[in-house]
């Protein structure tokens, strides 16, 4: 039979209206019985709190290895700032706490200025070069052949997976005086004179090229190929088009690839301010900071007053000071990538 609802529409009932009870009875989840955790996985449940501590377990040895050869040496280095670690503490374990007093210290060494002084204009000298260079190196690869660039690229790989300590010992060779290739060379051409007596390492200036030509050459290839994958990803219409509007090779260059180049560009100079306001090896091995300490920079002047001097901890102090100016470098970077919208 027929009923009509409130609006007047009319409805089916007695057995239709049943049978559209049971089916949508039918269709609900039982009432009964505790919710089944393995498959709703619901916040607070003990399978959520399994796999939490799962990822927590497979985390956890890198977790330590990064904490036992990171966290722990750096909080020892900033306690040790604090400290009159020096000679006698080494072999009887004794030391006092002096605060502030390391810092004031190197603060009023003339010698630490001059130093710091010493490594700002160095590595604004090699960062320049290397950049310089690299993007040179960059632009050239991407006008080579196949079999060229493959070519170039090798060596380049070559010359950046070589050990520092090996290539300074090699640079040193060639600069040596008496039979340095380097001095032979230079001789030859007639045009420094006698060079085959040249001592480099003696010489605060001639010490300054060499180690800048060290430094540069290792640090190119990275650079040359970091921005060689860059602009493998620079679309051809853009370029296209600037020559099109009659842009030439210079304006397109500045225009279109430069902007393209700039995130990484960026990346890879502060990379290089890091890696270069560090050199250690290099100058150490080549002049060990002479002569008369003309090539002493932050990091040789940290050595000579930690392991030379025995000050430990105003050694310790030099450290905390140069990370804290690297760690300052860093975020700048990370502030203008952040502004640019770039990913991290």
């Amino acid at each position: 039979m027929r009923q009509a609802d409130e609006a007047g529409r009319p409805r089916v009932s007695g057995a239709r209206d049943l049978l559209t009870e049971e089916r949508e009875s039918a269709g609900r989840a039982p009432a009964a019985g505790p919710p089944d955790t393995a498959r709703t996985g619901e916040p607070g449940r003990p399978v959520k709190r399994r796999r939490q501590w799962a990822v927590v377990w497979l985390l956890s040895p890198a977790g330590l290895v990064m904490a036992a050869f990171s966290v722990a040496p750096i909080l020892f280095l900033v306690f040790t700032s604090f400290t009159d670690y020096n000679q006698r503490t080494l072999f009887t374990g004794e030391f006092n706490l002096v605060g502030t007093q390391q810092y004031a210290d190197m603060f009023s060494d003339p010698e630490f200025w001059k130093s710091l002084l010493r490594s700002v204009l160095f590595t604004v000298a090699m960062v320049a070069g290397s950049v310089a260079i690299g993007v040179g190196m960059a632009q050239l690869l991407t006008r080579l052949r196949t079999a060229m660039r493959m070519t170039v690229t090798v060596v380049l790989i070559f010359a950046w997976a070589m050990p520092n300590v090996a290539s300074s010992l090699v640079w040193k060779w060639l600069f040596q005086p008496g039979y340095g290739v380097v001095n032979w060379l230079l001789t030859q051409v007639h045009v420094f004179g006698d060079m085959t007596n040249t001592d480099w390492g003696q010489n605060a200036s001639l010490a300054y090229v060499s180690i800048w030509l060290l430094v540069v050459w290792q640090a190119v290839p990275f650079i040359a190929l970091t921005l060689y994958a860059s602009l493998t990803q620079l679309p051809v219409e853009l370029p296209e088009a600037a020559r099109l509007d009659g842009a030439g090779e210079w304006r397109v260059w500045w225009s279109v690839t430069l902007p393209f180049l700039r995130p990484t560009l960026l990346l890879v100079t502060i990379m290089s301010v890091i890696w270069d306001f560090n050199v250690f090896n290099q100058i150490w091995l080549v002049s060990a900071g002479g002569p008369d300490s003309a090539t002493s920079t932050l990091g040789i002047f940290a050595y000579k007053t930690a392991f030379v001097s025995f000050r430990i901890g105003q050694g310790a102090a030099l450290s905390v000071i140069t990370t804290a100016i690297l760690l300052g470098i860093t975020a700048v970077y990370i502030r203008n990538l952040l502004r640019s919208g770039e990913d991290l």
